[in-house]
């Protein structure tokens, strides 16, 4: 295993791996990395010895719970309930602004450095703001605001796109995001993330059948951040 990550393992089984992914470790390989880069399905792969399947996507960003598979029949029944939308996905984010409660359903890219754009869906929760004393442009007393997030679709960078379509940036978000506030936040609290974690999946287990639930706690970032301005 890299020494540069930890993965912690949240559940194991003959068929299923659960992990909590830390920030900056891509799923797989891509053609942008160095050969030798480290990525989660090798590391894993590494740990328990056994050939790794990703059935569903988490930015290489984004921490928190993803699920794996061991075989390719498993992956198969875990990506069709990824596809069926019956798998329940949590998400927390910390967000310029106050967005209150409701649903983003504007159409998303599909990706980088392309136009067409697909339908996507994601519910909201404001769960906590704190008012900062950070002032810049035409903004000031910045709030931020620790959001609970569910979505019904998963497109690419779904919700970095979503939140700053409608001007409540995740901060840290280097691709879509407020720069300056993410560079001021930085100087002052000294923490440099994007801060969007996956927080609790719920899915049916591929070969027993039972609704199973994982969760990986917040991470001590975004309290520090909060914190930082009470």
């Amino acid at each position: 295993m890299d020494k540069t990550f930890e993965i912690p393992i949240i559940f194991q089984d003959e068929h299923i791996i659960v992990v909590n992914k830390p920030i900056d470790l891509p799923i797989h390989k891509n053609d942008f990395m160095p050969h030798d880069a480290p990525y989660l399905t090798k590391l894993i792969g590494d740990i328990t010895c056994k050939w790794i399947l990703n059935v569903h996507r988490l930015d290489s960003k984004t921490s928190g719970v993803i699920v794996l598979a061991f075989t390719k029949e498993i992956a198969h029944e875990l990506a069709l309930q990824f596809e069926r939308k019956e798998v329940h996905k949590t998400y927390f984010a910390l967000v310029q602004g106050i967005p209150g409660e409701g649903t983003f359903n504007e159409k998303v890219l599909v990706k980088k450095k392309t136009k067409f754009k697909k339908p996507a869906v994601t519910n909201y929760k404001t769960i906590k703001t704190v008012h900062t004393i950070i002032s810049y442009k035409e903004k000031e007393n910045v709030s931020l605001s620790l959001v609970e997030i569910h979505p019904e679709t998963g497109r690419w960078h779904q919700l970095r796109q979503h939140f700053a379509k409608n001007q409540f940036d995740i901060v840290g978000d280097t691709h879509h995001g407020d720069f300056t506030l993410n560079k001021i936040l930085t100087e002052m609290v000294g923490v440099k993330r994007l801060f969007l974690h996956a927080s609790r999946l719920e899915f049916s287990h591929p070969e027993t059948k039972e609704r199973v639930s994982f969760e990986a706690p917040i991470p001590a970032e975004f309290d520090t951040v909060m914190n930082y301005f009470q």
